[in-house]
């Protein structure tokens, strides 16, 4: 089980660097806690600290680090130039990117709120011994913070389970996602990323995955269609 997520005084999540990590690593794979305190001593986020030091994140935080490391990988600008679109932003700005076809720093921003186990369940209307099924089953990450996608799938959940399929039924998914996840990965090995690096590797990988989803979609209405 992960480490439970602090709250501020307004009852907003604060996050370890270990927690942010698992946010974000999954657009960013190379993200390490190095990288976070480096931007940090750059002056690019600042964030809050405990009585003992350690460093504590919120939403606001990791919607800057995303901007940050997006501008970095994505339009290969330096530090120095991100730090002047930071400021833009701060200033209520909403400034063109560097560079750029025109294009606003607006258009390349992601929400994703984070949320505690007890606002997860609060929004969704699940039950604690639900989110213990569906964790159990490994559809839903073994963590004490969650995603607006984390959210959405739950709530998938809980129709199905409505429906006569509760997470114990679909244990075979998590088996078929891990299938799935091999078989993409193999893909991408074998095509290579020299000609783009691994920011292009990842964007492949979420593509193949939404063409497999498609796939399996349609061969299911076929067999459906059968019956």
């Amino acid at each position: 089980m992960g480490v439970a997520a602090a709250s501020s005084h307004s009852g907003a999540v604060l996050l370890s660097i270990g927690q942010v990590l698992e946010i974000l690593q999954d657009d960013f794979s190379d993200l390490s806690p190095s990288k976070l305190r480096f931007l940090e001593e750059q002056g690019l986020v600042t964030p809050q600290r405990t009585q003992a030091g350690y460093r504590k994140f919120d939403q606001s935080h990791i919607e800057r680090i995303r901007i940050i490391l997006t501008l970095q990988r994505n339009f290969y600008l330096p530090l120095r130039v991100i730090s002047g679109v930071l400021t833009e932003l701060d200033a209520g700005r909403d400034p063109v990117i560097p560079g750029a076809v025109p294009r606003n720093v607006s258009s390349i921003l992601r929400p994703r709120t984070v949320m505690g186990r007890d606002e997860l369940l609060r929004q969704s209307g699940a039950t604690p011994r639900f989110l213990g099924e569906a964790i159990s089953a490994g559809l839903l990450p073994p963590t004490e913070v969650f995603s607006q996608d984390a959210l959405a799938q739950l709530s998938a959940l809980m129709q199905l389970s409505e429906l006569g399929l509760t997470p114990r039924h679909l244990r075979q998914l998590r088996l078929a996602a891990e299938r799935d996840v091999a078989l993409i990965e193999h893909a991408v090995a074998t095509r290579g990323v020299a000609a783009g690096g691994a920011a292009k590797a990842g964007n492949d990988a979420l593509e193949l995955a939404d063409l497999l989803d498609a796939v399996r979609a349609g061969v299911v209405r076929q067999r459906l269609a059968k019956e």
